[in-house]
């Protein structure tokens, strides 16, 4: 019976075959392009010779498959997570790796590895070995080279996932707000091959102090000292919150009366944080820094590390420890496009995932999938039809305004105008027509951009802090007044901000500052391979491929900070 102390049993079975497929029809089918080239070989050689070559590799594979299954299954208990990479920095010191083991369970690991790997090769010789020997050289080789040759190729179609713009990751298997029945779903031999290729030893980056030293400069610029004059923006700490994450939204197009005449207007209802800015751009790593708290890494997105994603706060789950219910994540594209599945249900708790596959076909109309405007119209049909557990907690991610910018409207000459201007009129309707509703007293509604727009305006370098400028609107009638915040902050900061104004504890958001709060506030955001951080005293750019700073005014104290800062990020993604 499948139990992890949850009361989770026997009836989860079915759901975790059917999520796990598709990563072990990926398996399948990476495994099987090397005896696909091998039968296409055949035409010209002996059954013979052909039969050796496939025993030799069956021997491997069944036998590699077999360690790592019986493996898998023994340490899992143990570390909470699939056997994968990570495992290989312990095997340097083998003593000490297998010290925890008896002589009987390293027994009955050996025993249970011989026997899966015995009825595996049964199979093997039962199966496959017998038909390559009865192998002939066919009468038209030309004609079943080219069949052999299209079968090998649509082994594409499963080693991807499909056609779609996402690709086969650990994310797709993610089900559920139950940590183990997603672990229980994961093709082991397929989690370990992604991690060879995901994994790298950050803590050994980026070392510009030593560590003390570095944990000293982080701790004073994250230093924030408790007062009871924190400004209070709610008029009640348990609103329901709506929270959109708009794509590509740049401040300098998303307050821009004309191209976004409903932003413009909630920044003026609401309370707008005028010096925001993005911690990165990508979308990926955007969502981590917003709902973790958690700056972004320019060389690595840790969203695709679902066993470090795990282990990250985020703001859902801090919710729902305080009695938010009714947590849905809506996203009309594809939600395990760079493993973010596995992040929202993960780590965030959100099992009611509504994206593309949950809308019928003829609304996915764009290359990324449904518009905005259906979009919206089936977050608020759910959110005024269905019943809801208050308070409750949505989250929206849009896509319209990400290229190729495929909107219904021709207003401006630019294309990502047009897009922007569009999201722009959807937002207005939504949250025009929730404003008529009784929802509107007791909701927030959080605006804040994924990042921002990188190809425009042009002429910008993508350094610059003006690339990063992004907005953040609190409105809704939750929102006791209009106001404009303008200390500086970034996304990471979005957590213990928003907490604090609920009265929720945030400690466990190491990096994010409660921008309502005492103390020193700054902004900080990486890019391709540098980062920035800039204040009311001035602003300072490294770049790691140059070593060097490329652009510093004001404050030179700035340069320790934000090396001290970028440096604590690097080991805190490798202690994870």
């Amino acid at each position: 019976m499948l139990v992890n102390g949850s009361g989770d049993g026997i009836m989860n079975i079915p759901a975790i075959l059917y999520h796990g497929l598709p990563l072990d029809l990926s398996m399948s089918g990476y495994l099987t392009i090397i005896p696909a080239l091998i039968l296409i070989a055949s035409i010209w050689l002996k059954s013979e010779f052909v039969a050796r070559i496939f025993n030799v590799y069956y021997i491997i594979i069944l036998l590699s498959i077999a360690i790592v299954t019986v493996v898998d299954i023994v340490v899992y208990p143990y570390w909470g997570f699939h056997f994968d990479s990570t495992v290989f920095l312990y095997l340097q010191k083998p003593k000490e790796t297998f010290a925890s083991a008896s002589v009987l369970e390293m027994f009955v690991g050996l025993f249970s590895i011989l026997l899966f790997f015995f009825v595996a090769y049964l199979g093997y010789i039962y199966a496959i070995r017998k038909q390559v020997i009865k192998l002939e050289i066919p009468k038209s080789i030309w004609k079943t080279s080219v069949i052999l040759l299209l079968l090998a190729g649509a082994l594409f179609l499963p080693i991807r996932g499909g056609v779609t713009v996402s690709t086969m990751n650990v994310g797709k298997a993610y089900f559920s707000d139950n940590m183990f029945l997603n672990h229980a779903a994961i093709n082991p031999e397929f989690n370990l091959m992604y991690s060879f290729f995901k994994s790298d030893n950050f803590a050994s980056q980026y070392q510009f102090f030593d560590k003390a030293e570095a944990s000293v400069l982080f701790d004073s610029i994250m230093y924030q000292p408790e007062s009871d004059s924190v400004q209070h923006l709610l008029n009640t700490n348990r609103p329901n919150i709506i929270f959109f994450i708009l794509e590509s939204f740049s401040a300098n197009v998303a307050l821009d009366s004309i191209v976004a005449p409903n932003m413009s207007r909630f920044a003026k209802e609401g309370i707008l944080f005028s010096n925001f800015y993005a911690n990165s751009f990508r979308t990926d790593r955007g969502l981590v820094s917003i709902l973790s708290g958690y700056p972004a890494h320019p060389t690595v997105a840790i969203m695709k590390y679902p066993q470090k994603t795990e282990s990250l706060p985020t703001i859902p789950k801090a919710l729902k420890d305080t009695g938010y219910g009714s947590m849905s994540f809506y996203y009309g594209g594809d939600a395990d496009f760079a493993n973010m599945r596995s992040y929202f249900v993960g780590a965030c708790g959100i099992s009611d995932v509504v994206s593309d596959k949950e809308f019928p076909l003829a609304q996915r109309m764009t290359k990324w999938g449904v518009p905005d405007d259906p979009l919206l119209e089936r977050v608020y049909s759910e959110i005024t039809t269905k019943e809801q557990s208050f308070p409750f907690f949505k989250l929206i991610l849009t896509l319209s305004s990400h290229e190729p910018f495929d909107v219904p409207v021709t207003q401006f000459d630019v294309p990502f105008l047009n897009a922007v201007h569009y999201t722009d009129k959807c937002l207005g309707s939504f949250v025009d027509k929730l404003r008529v509703t009784p929802l509107w007293d007791n909701t927030l509604i959080i605006f804040v951009a994924d990042h921002a727009m990188q190809s425009y305006p042009v002429g910008i370098k993508n350094n610059e802090p003006e690339r990063f400028r992004i907005p953040m609107i609190w409105t809704g009638g939750a929102v006791k007044q209009p106001k404009n915040i303008s200390d500086f902050g970034s996304q990471k900061d979005i957590a213990a901000s928003l907490l604090s104004q609920l009265g929720v504890k945030y400690q466990d958001f190491k990096f994010s500052k409660d921008l309502l709060g005492e103390g020193r506030k700054f902004a900080f955001y990486s890019y391709v391979n540098g980062f920035t951080m800039t204040d009311s005293t001035g602003t300072v750019t490294y770049d790691n491929d140059r070593q060097s700073i490329i652009r510093q005014s004001g404050n030179p104290q700035l340069e320790k900070d934000a090396k001290a800062f970028f440096q604590t990020m690097y080991l805190d993604l490798g202690s994870r």
